[in-house]
């Protein structure tokens, strides 16, 4: 095929791979996204501005004014750690077709491109560990009940997340078991054709609702039941941990979550560790600080392993990428490249073309990173 035939389907390929990608991406298009047409490599960080708290101060009169409170917004770094690639080969029919109808799409592009999509998706569902706000029961399908929506919201409430704009993200079964609730499907309750026409949830409670299949599982250590080792003031953000007997050892993995006794608060665990009967006690680092006292021999539970469904604000998570190249060019080294950025996600993709023997083969690739940013927006939905 000459080299003309191939710079014309190069940019064709290109958008018909963009497209598939907006169409099958879903987190992206729910978290905070940072963009921008540079050019980057894999290891690249992202500033990504982040709100501190304000305080509200009572007003005096007085005959001089007031100096304006100096808060400096946060920068949270996300590194473009994440380079994926997936190829794939076109046969001369299919190319000729591409060149010829601007319409053609070969089905193993669209495939390509939502492979990398998924591999998109799951990295960002990925970041939830330090996520404590949790409702439902672990092991057990949400949703039996709208009380698993009301409680979603309440948890948000409680953390303070903006009620403008709200995100639900259930894997297959949970959105299966959520279209059977009449308050969420019959049109005569809800007024919405969409959801037994299209299987749509939709918004519900404030909360707009998306199905994803890479809702990831939380895989809880093995340690079941602990005490509290030593009384801990209300605002600590460490916390000592014990058995009563070697036989309950076990491991804590950062994301485990857990309540003490007397306390209503599910608390997340940030660090490794491995909790035994010692004097010293094994040492946690938790998040939020603890919301009252915790006297020893209080009782900790920790929650088993759950499906992580997600209710969240787009705020909670940060997802960055980058182009890897922007123009359509020649290596010199038997290559073809072209990049673009779709400008309705923000996603970019890159298209390679290069020579192998008797064939020619076509490799996407995509650089992004992701990160939980603000931990209270958010609230998983044990599954």
């Amino acid at each position: 095929m000459a080299a003309n035939t191939l710079t014309n389907i190069l940019p064709k390929i290109l958008a018909q791979g963009l497209m598939a990608l907006r169409e099958a991406a879903v987190m992206p298009r729910l978290v905070t996204t940072d963009f921008a047409g540079d050019a980057a490599r894999k290891g690249s960080t992202i500033d990504i501005p982040v709100p501190k708290t304000q305080t509200a101060a009572n007003v005096t009169a007085a005959p001089v004014h007031s100096s304006a409170a100096g808060v400096t917004p946060g920068l949270v770094q996300v590194q473009l750690n994440q380079w994926k690639h997936t190829d794939f080969y076109l046969t001369d029919k299919e190319m000729v077709e591409v060149d010829r109808n601007a319409h053609f799409v070969p089905m193993q592009t669209s495939e390509a491109a939502r492979v990398l999509a998924n591999t998109m998706d799951a990295h960002i569902h990925s970041q939830y560990t330090g996520i404590y706000g949790f409702v439902g029961t672990a092991g057990v399908i949400p949703f039996s009940t709208v009380a698993t929506a009301t409680n979603t919201r309440k948890v948000l409430n409680e953390q303070l997340a903006p009620v403008s704009i709200r995100n639900v993200v259930l894997d297959p079964t949970g959105e299966a078991q959520a279209l059977q609730l009449s308050a969420y499907s019959d049109v005569e309750k809800t007024g919405d054709r969409a959801v037994k026409i299209e299987g749509e949830i939709g918004r519900k409670f404030g909360m707009d609702h998306f199905m994803s299949q890479n809702v990831g599982t939380h895989t809880a250590g093995t340690v079941a039941s602990m005490t509290v080792g030593s009384t801990t003031a209300a605002g600590a953000s460490a916390l000592q941990v014990k058995v009563a007997s070697a036989g309950l050892a076990g491991t804590l993995v950062p994301g485990d979550i857990f309540t003490i006794a007397g306390d209503a608060q599910t608390y997340v665990v940030k660090n490794a560790a491995t909790v035994t009967v010692s004097a010293a006690n094994t040492a946690l680092t938790i998040d939020p600080a603890l919301k009252q006292i915790a006297s020893a021999t209080k009782v900790v539970i920790k929650k088993a392993t759950h499906v992580v469904n997600l209710g969240f604000h787009p705020n909670a998570f940060a997802f960055a990428t980058r182009p890897l190249l922007q123009q359509a060019s020649e290596s010199g080294l038997g290559s073809m490249f072209a990049a673009a950025t779709d400008p309705v996600t923000g996603l970019s993709l890159r298209l390679e073309i290069s020579r192998q023997y008797k064939q020619l083969k076509w490799d996407f690739d995509v650089l992004y990173g992701a990160k939980l940013i603000r931990p209270e927006l958010g609230v998983r939905i044990a599954g």
